[in-house]
């Protein structure tokens, strides 16, 4: 069982090595995430919100829908802090020496991305949508149109890294020997004689 790797990683109490970590596709692919959260929640929360040049009260760009607006700023900041989270936990990974720890973090990490990648698909239809059917009246000074369509576009290529996040996170999975695992939960017994 030497050199045997549990969930991706190698034996644990390894030294961490920040240029190996980064250019790891895996936290490529994270920091890409991260960076489309900021991408969105920035764009929505600053140029998402607008008036008619004869009202006060500013509305939400897409189609004066005020649940748009909240579910893209909700969604980019949650996705934020998730990623924050998990970029943690893949700096911590290789010092934990459970492989019942380390198979939670990575069906944790399955499961939360799989998760985004579906919200972000319904966040795109739902944008794209309120986009498309918004009335150009309601904004005369095309005020916010590039912010807009920049918070559909990311939260399309969220879908996909998410989703890569997801099969990352699978593979590491896969990749695994239950064995070690076994042999722990139920250590050999010698057999018991017959009375």
């Amino acid at each position: 069982m030497e050199g045997m790797q549990a969930y991706g990683a190698g034996k644990a109490g390894g030294a961490f090595d920040p240029v190996t970590f980064f250019q790891q596709p895996p936290t490529i692919i994270r920091i890409l995430s991260w960076l489309f959260s900021i991408v969105i929640f920035g764009c929505i929360a600053n140029e998402g919100y607008i008036n008619r040049p004869n009202e006060v009260e500013e509305f939400c760009i897409f189609n004066r829908n005020q649940n748009a607006c909240n579910y893209g700023v909700f969604m980019g900041s949650m996705t934020f802090l998730s990623c924050v989270a998990f970029l943690a936990l893949d700096v911590y990974f290789p010092q934990i020496s459970s492989v019942k720890d380390r198979k939670k973090a990575v069906l944790a990490d399955i499961g939360v991305s799989a998760f985004w990648s579906f919200m972000w698909f319904v966040g795109f239809c739902f944008l794209a949508n309120q986009w498309q059917v918004s009335n150009p009246e309601d904004n005369p000074l095309k005020e916010g149109g590039d912010a807009a369509r920049a918070a559909i576009t990311f939260s399309f290529f969220s879908i996909f890294t998410w989703g890569f996040q997801a099969l990352f996170s699978m593979e590491k999975f896969k990749n695994v020997s239950f064995e070690e695992e076994y042999t722990k939960l139920f250590p050999p017994q010698p057999p018991q004689p017959f009375v």
